[in-house]
């Protein structure tokens, strides 16, 4: 006879899982649009700033291969090197990319506002902090120290290098939940600024919690922002916010200050027996 069990977790949240770029620490998700506009620079093409972050999310070089196949920097690529992008293109540029890349991430580690406060309460919680990030091992290895000097020290860093691939794959998440000896999935909370963000943790069988103001998809600094009136933040927000809601995100938020409501939400749905 068959068994059609299913055991429902209703237990409290044990983790979550913070990006960095945009969710965490650099308000806008500057630091990869610079160095990605310098590099094209280089091999004289003039990015625009939505291709640049059309790959937002991805581990660097596949973000650059996604850069390549938008089909205004395909067509200025063939005009300008008189063949289509190829593979060892990516290649080169990739590793063109990293030092560049490397050499300003010092400045993008100030943390978004409530970033600190917000930690602190999970923490009090007993909710431990994981993060997941596009950026690799290396490039963190000046990231992370950065970060740590003004306040924000994570209890687990995963980078794609580190595991088999990155987003949307959900080995970083995975690779996390053991390093934090935290299971069942569904116990932990995926937060980010794109939707690569929000596949990767549904991927992994999470909770996803989206962010609108302080990401790519908006893509404005914390002055911007502060800036705009009511109606124009709202906007912002809700443009940025169905993107996230398309890519599957169960919670959006406006930036982390607002996550602590957001676990309160998924704690009572988990308390009903309910799963990601």
């Amino acid at each position: 006879m068959e068994s059609l069990h299913r055991r429902a977790y209703r237990g409290p949240i044990r983790a979550v899982l913070l990006d960095w770029a945009g969710t965490a620490v650099d308000f806008g998700s500057f630091a990869p649009v610079a160095v990605f506009v310098r590099l094209f620079e280089t091999r004289g093409l003039s990015l625009a700033i939505e291709d640049a972050r059309s790959g937002m999310g991805l581990m660097k070089k596949d973000h650059l291969r996604t850069i390549l196949t938008r089909p205004a920097v395909a067509a200025l690529w063939h005009s300008v090197h008189g063949a289509p992008p190829s593979e060892d293109d990516v290649e080169d540029l990739f590793q063109n990319f990293i030092p560049l890349q490397m050499a300003v991430l010092r400045e993008y580690a100030e943390p978004i506002p409530g970033l600190l406060e917000t930690v602190a309460e999970c923490r009090g919680r007993g909710i431990k902090i994981g993060s997941t990030t596009g950026y690799l091992r290396a490039m963190m290895e000046i990231l992370a120290p950065a970060a740590a000097v003004r306040g924000y020290r994570p209890d687990s860093l995963v980078c794609p290098d580190d595991v088999p691939a990155g987003r949307p794959a959900p080995w970083m998440c995975f690779q996390n939940a053991m390093n934090l000896g935290v299971y069942p999935m569904s116990a932990i909370v995926k937060v980010g600024d794109t939707p690569m963000d929000i596949e990767e943790g549904l991927n992994a069988g999470m909770w996803t919690v989206g962010v609108t103001l302080t990401g790519s998809l908006t893509a404005l600094t914390e002055s911007e922002v502060k800036a705009l009136s009511p109606a124009a933040r709202e906007a912002a927000h809700e443009r940025a916010a169905e993107q996230l809601y398309e890519a599957g995100a169960h919670f959006v938020i406006e930036g982390i200050w607002d996550l602590p409501a957001a676990l309160e939400a998924i704690q009572r749905h988990l308390s009903y027996g309910e799963q990601p």
